[in-house]
């Protein structure tokens, strides 16, 4: 394994099914309870670097799993969630209810699809995609924490789309790259 991606613990808003996008959302007990048992699991290899999302909830999981592995995590902004831009704040259920065939796209993983005054998919994939390579070009194996949405993206670019439909990335879970 030369990259594995790890999603962050869970936060408020992932129990709340609410779109979080760019807010600085913190872990629950719960999510920190996650990133301690992602850290146990983590600390069962040997890391050469550490790299995480800027994201307040990525960051306090790779600071747990810092601890564990003896690497300083490093911010990469390219592995941030997508911005939900108008969507932000606001849960999944009013936002199906209010736009209905847009939310069906989102929900698909449409590659053509892009938030209301937000980031579309094809944008977060390929900024997902250039801080892979820039991770494989330095010290590995690394691990970098970040979120279900650029998980999925990357396994759409590695195995096609249908990866991105399919793929359960729950919280606080290690995916190994190719």
């Amino acid at each position: 394994m030369i990259v594995a991606l790890a999603r962050h613990g869970e936060t408020p808003y992932n129990a709340q099914r609410r779109f979080q996008g760019h807010l600085p959302v913190a872990l629950s007990d719960r999510g920190r309870e996650q990133a301690h048992e992602l850290a146990r699991v983590a600390a069962q290899q040997q890391w050469a670097a550490l790299y995480c999302s800027p994201l307040a909830r990525a960051r306090e999981t790779a600071e747990i799993v810092a601890a564990a592995i003896g690497h300083y995590p490093v911010d990469d902004a390219r592995f941030a969630e997508t911005d939900c831009g108008d969507w932000t704040d606001r849960l999944f259920d009013d936002v199906a209810a209010a736009e209905p065939d847009l939310f069906a796209a989102y929900q698909r993983a449409d590659p053509a699809f892009a938030f209301p005054g937000g980031e579309s998919f094809a944008a977060q994939q390929l900024r997902v995609l250039e801080g892979i390579d820039a991770v494989r070009a330095g010290p590995t194996p690394a691990l970098v924490v970040c979120h279900r949405g650029s998980i999925r993206l990357a396994l759409a670019a590695l195995h096609g789309d249908d990866a991105r439909r399919s793929a359960e990335v729950p919280n606080a879970s290690l995916v190994a790259l190719p």
